[in-house]
């Protein structure tokens, strides 16, 4: 069963949504508004607006008001997009050409920042004060987490814990606060709150490490881009921390360069695929998935709770 079809009653309220974020995007230039429109439309789950329309199931529920909080989640993840390609200088995202590819790096910065811009002004429909300061709080996380990548790039020396901060930081949070903000939304009693923050963190722990895996197990069509691309552009996933762990494969893996042929980049990712680090962090995965079920056993029984949970299962087990 795919993601779609387990939150399909939902459809009508992310068809508003997307006609929030459609409007959004609307600039009085023509390349704002081009550039914008170009990755809102090539695709994506949208699980983030999905968090918070369920989410907001659980308080007293008004799609109207909901909208905009929804928009404003994917707004700041679509914006992240737009500045991770250009730091990492990819050509493709989703199968299509990047903003940075299309356009050039100048102008993709600045869609992001537009975009950025007008998730702050989307939340503005929001009155109050302790949704904004915890949306706020998200994206200097966001932020910090994005200085951090780049400053660990091929730094094959990292821990693990600079790892599971990072991702906690560039992925975790946002999806966890989706999830609260949602509940806050609605009016939601704060300990359902707090569960639903919990169980969106362990779910983002759970699904950046799966992306991480996949860079390696998933094909070139399924992803969009080229396998292994996370590892070329210096990024230190868990799958590679966990390789590492062999002496020997460290040393192989540590030859790795932007300019290496893709011969050579197959080979090291059989190496890694080989030594057991795929099985190793999906383990780790299905751990915080665990984490993600207990705490939706503490929410009330309905729709929404048994939604998340088909989500979450379906995040670990996910192909591409």
């Amino acid at each position: 069963m795919k993601y779609k079809l387990k939150y399909s009653f939902l459809n009508s309220d992310l068809q508003l949504v997307e006609k929030e974020l459609e409007a959004a995007i609307h600039a009085d230039s023509s390349v704002l508004t081009e550039a914008s429109l170009h990755l809102l439309q090539s695709g994506g789950k949208r699980i983030r607006p999905v968090f918070v329309l369920l989410a907001a199931r659980f308080g007293d529920y008004d799609i109207h008001v909901v909208k905009h909080v929804a928009a404003t989640l994917e707004l700041i993840h679509t914006a992240s997009l737009v500045h991770d390609d250009v730091v990492d200088d990819a050509d493709l995202r989703r199968g299509s050409a990047t903003i940075k590819s299309k356009w050039d790096n100048r102008v993709a910065m600045y869609t992001g920042d537009y975009i950025f811009a007008r998730a702050l002004e989307m939340m503005s429909e929001i009155n109050n004060p302790r949704a904004h300061q915890i949306l706020a709080n998200t994206m200097v996380e966001l932020c910090l987490g994005e200085i951090e990548q780049i400053k660990d790039k091929f730094n094959f020396e990292q821990n693990w814990r600079i790892y599971f901060r990072r991702i906690k930081r560039k992925t975790a949070l946002l999806i966890a606060s989706s999830c609260q903000l949602g509940a806050i939304a609605t009016g939601a009693d704060e300990r359902i709150q707090r569960r639903l923050f919990r169980f969106g963190y362990y779910v983002g722990m759970s699904y950046q490490i799966m992306d991480d895996i996949l860079d390696f197990t998933a094909s070139e069509a399924e992803l969009g881009k080229p396998a292994g691309s996370d590892l070329l552009q210096g990024n230190i996933t868990l799958p590679v921390l966990i390789a590492m762990k062999d002496p020997s494969l460290k040393e192989i893996i540590k030859t790795v360069h932007e300019e290496m042929s893709k011969e050579d980049m197959g080979a090291i990712i059989q190496a890694i695929k080989a030594s057991g680090a795929i099985g190793q962090a999906t383990e780790i995965s299905d751990q915080y998935l665990e984490k993600a079920f207990r705490e939706l056993e503490g929410l009330p029984s309905n729709k929404a709770r048994k939604t998340l949970s088909q989500i979450a299962q379906n995040i670990g087990k996910r192909k591409f």
